[in-house]
């Protein structure tokens, strides 16, 4: 029975070493990480993420297509050269029998012209097109400042979500300790005689299933910090690093109305929808342009040359200037001109009623999110005042428990309630910052987290 005795102590006594020497060696690999905090996790993100380059890109190509030329002002000029000759051999047999040959003639030509065209009147449609481009430009901004704030998002939430399992990986860290203390209490108890090896097992059988969940906590905690590093850019997915925050901070003094008027103010969505209004109303009125009269200029300077072997001219050139206006009007087409400032005043209509769409379902979100926020703040109050009477549950548990007052099945639901009020308050904490995020995503304020 003694040397029964002896194997749990020695096995107990070896897990605890083998707990030491993980810890030196994850203390010692934490100096050669990088320490990051929120804005930093922001400022990578936004320097090294693939999706954010390829939106500048293409904000960069709506800007560049914003130019008076693109938009039909300034005339196309085109210059233009050329060279040709013929070498030509002539044999001729007449009906009297007789045969001609001509020696091989070469005949040269060459020309060389510049010429301009120009619309000078299309119904206000270059004019338009300018205010479409310019239109177009800013909605790739806002395209742009969109995904930034998505990603923003992402990152803001995922970090904290990162915070979120590293408090609930520290609070299974502390079961585990509690846990081995009570194996390490039962043991003594056991060899003293005061206490049964059911009891000793038991115990043992807790410790095994702390430290199970323990584990898998350390998986999560990876998995999150892979998802952290994907959406940073970072190319060590492997790698690990540290942030320097252990809490989740809440912002408890967001006020609705404030938040409903930046909503209308400043919402990235909202704003897009509206771009995209103003641009098929610009199509529309682009579509009846080709109902007015257009004029036309076109001019140019053209040089030609020929050269001749046979004949009485050895070479001819001409040379000038011409130029011309054309005054045109579409008379008819086939109805097409009406049938497309038909389905153009119907896009503008379906914009119309997306933007009031859009604007419903942010408000309708708007709202949701801070009853949300609310009752998550109300819960946050009640979970906080429940650890704190878990935590003195348990202290004076565990001096029964020491005292043989207390018996081991009860002893570990006081140890459950703890762990149970301390990852609902970690939860809460989580919800509510989440709600926070979205809040201030929707009012257009997310860009103040940098």
């Amino acid at each position: 029975m003694k040397f029964q005795i002896f194997k749990i102590t020695a096995s107990a006594k070896k897990s605890r070493l083998f707990f030491l020497i993980f810890c030196v060696t994850a203390f010692a690999s934490v100096h050669a990480q990088e320490v990051y905090n929120l804005q930093r996790c922001i400022a990578t993100a936004l320097e090294q993420n693939y999706n954010i380059k390829i939106v500048c890109n293409e904000e960069k190509i709506a800007s560049n297509n914003f130019t008076r030329g693109n938009a039909g002002f300034l005339p196309t000029i085109k210059a233009t050269t050329g060279h040709e000759g013929s070498s030509l051999t002539t044999h001729q047999t007449f009906r009297e029998g007789n045969e001609s040959n001509s020696k091989t003639l070469f005949t040269p030509s060459a020309d060389a012209g510049i010429n301009l065209n120009m619309t000078l009147f299309q119904g206000y449609r270059a004019q338009t097109t300018y205010h479409k481009l310019d239109e177009l430009k800013q909605l790739g901004e806002l395209d742009t400042q969109m995904a930034i704030e998505n990603l923003i998002s992402q990152i803001i939430s995922e970090y904290y979500y990162y915070i979120q399992q590293l408090n609930l990986y520290k609070n299974l860290e502390y079961a585990v300790q509690l846990s081995r203390e009570r194996v390490r209490i039962d043991e003594e108890r056991y060899i003293l005689g005061s206490s049964s090896k059911v009891d000793l097992l038991q115990s043992i059988v807790y410790l095994n299933s702390d430290s199970s969940r323990f584990s898998k906590q350390n998986e999560v905690l990876r998995t999150s910090q892979i998802r952290l590093k994907k959406l940073m850019g970072e190319n060590q997915i492997e790698g690990e690093f540290l942030v320097i925050d252990t809490s989740i901070p809440i912002n408890a003094n967001l006020d609705y109305d404030e938040l409903l008027d930046n909503t209308l103010s400043h919402n990235t969505a909202l704003q897009i929808a509206s771009k995209n209004k103003t641009i098929t109303g610009l199509d529309y009125q682009i579509i009846s342009s080709c109902s007015y009269p257009y004029l036309n200029l076109k001019a140019g300077y053209n040089y030609s040359y020929n050269g001749y072997e046979t004949g009485s001219l050895k070479n001819q050139q001409v040379y000038g200037f011409n130029y011309g206006l054309t005054l045109g009007m579409n008379v008819f087409d086939g109805s097409n001109q009406k049938r497309e400032k038909a389905n153009a005043r119907l896009e503008v209509e379906n914009k119309e009623h997306n933007y009031d769409d859009i604007l419903l379902q942010i408000k309708a979100d708007l709202v949701t999110i801070y009853y949300a926020y609310q009752n998550n703040l109300k819960l946050l109050q009640l979970e906080q005042q429940n650890l704190a009477v878990a935590r003195e549950n348990l202290e004076i548990a565990m001096e029964r428990y020491k005292l043989g007052n207390l018996s081991g099945l009860e002893l570990r639901e006081v140890q459950k309630s703890l762990l149970d009020a301390e990852e609902r308050l970690i939860s809460v904490k989580y919800q509510t910052k989440l709600a926070e995020i979205s809040l201030f995503q929707i009012s257009g304020k997310l860009l103040e987290y940098l």
